[in-house]
């Protein structure tokens, strides 16, 4: 069974902790300064309380007392999937029939913030984007080209997460700065839980839906059932190019329904005929006419869960700034 475990500041001593998250949380002891650390030294220890909650109820304390903080830490990595879903191909203006590429680029993981953190969008921005994603939080070190099955995923992965790929259209796009675009300060909200899985939860990896709303409206839904590239090819193929190292965050990709919307081909076509500052600079306008791309004041929240509620890896609440 599935076991949900925050990391979370205690206000009263300043510290960073780890508990379990069931109706309130459940201290686990021990210090773990990152997530490697507690993957490593504090997973059992999660289980162990989770499957006796009654003798852990005299220290259980309410969540609204604390701090919650990103369950994924630096030093790690933030790789991700773009362009993973077959609709999100279609509205990004790639042909799902003849993209046979798993589009692989990072974050920095500067970028990563808490669940319920603001979003900052830095003043020369304007184009600003949400995606919805489920992330794999690394469990083993890779340390070279490795062939993973479904069958073994539950050796390279410790838990998942719900993470949202921030993105700054305007630079990501016209200046092809995927790695720039994508990780300004706060733009890699993670949690609120770590879902530590075990080997019969893996079941659930094709069938877990995804919600994003933007001001309670729906903009993103989706099921990772649509995935292109799944999780063990996605593993296997950046074993092939990087070091995966526990406590590393790998994102999945992301459903239809961002706010960025790519022109047709035939006005593609036309534009690659034009001068590039006038290529962008129509590219700008144009979407700046769309109304979805994120304001100062919105409110995104985002979701993550299995259709029984057996997994369900909470809500992320991010409030949208000003930089």
């Amino acid at each position: 069974m599935p076991c949900n475990v925050v990391r979370y500041l205690d206000r009263k001593t300043g510290n960073k902790k780890w508990g379990v998250h069931i109706d309130g949380i459940y201290p686990i002891e021990g210090t773990f300064p990152t997530t490697r650390e507690f993957l490593l030294n504090g997973k059992q220890a999660a289980f162990e309380i989770q499957a006796d909650l009654a003798k852990h109820a005299g220290k259980k304390i309410d969540s609204a007392s604390v701090d919650i903080l990103s369950p994924v830490t630096k030093p790690c990595q933030v790789l991700c999937q773009g362009a993973n879903y077959r609709q999100h191909m279609i509205e990004s203006g790639m042909n799902p029939d003849e993209k046979k590429f798993n589009m692989i680029f990072n974050k920095s993981a500067a970028c990563i913030t808490a669940a319920d953190g603001e979003i900052v969008r830095p003043a020369h921005v304007k184009l600003l984007d949400y995606e919805i994603e489920l992330g794999l939080i690394i469990g083993v070190q890779v340390e070279q080209s490795t062939e993973i099955s479904e069958r073994d995923l539950h050796k390279y992965i410790a838990a998942i997460v719900i993470g949202n790929d921030i993105s700054a259209r305007d630079v990501q796009v016209p200046q092809m700065q995927f790695f720039k675009g994508k990780s300004y300060r706060t733009f890699c909200p993670v949690g609120p839980f770590l879902c530590l899985m075990e080997p019969a939860d893996f079941r659930y990896l094709d069938d877990l839906n995804l919600l994003l709303t933007v001001n309670g409206e729906t903009r993103q839904e989706g099921s990772t059932d649509d995935l292109v590239f799944k999780p063990a090819e996605a593993l296997s193929e950046l074993s092939q190019i990087a070091d995966l190292n526990i406590g590393d965050l790998v994102l999945t990709g992301t459903p239809a329904g961002c706010a960025m919307r790519a022109p047709s081909p035939g006005k593609q076509k036309l534009a690659g005929l034009l001068p590039e500052a006038k290529k962008w600079q129509i590219f700008i306008k144009t979407q700046m006419e769309r109304t979805e791309y994120l304001q100062p004041g919105d409110t995104i929240e985002a979701r993550i869960s299995s259709a029984d509620g057996v997994i369900d890896l909470g809500v992320q609440r991010n409030t949208i700034v000003s930089g």
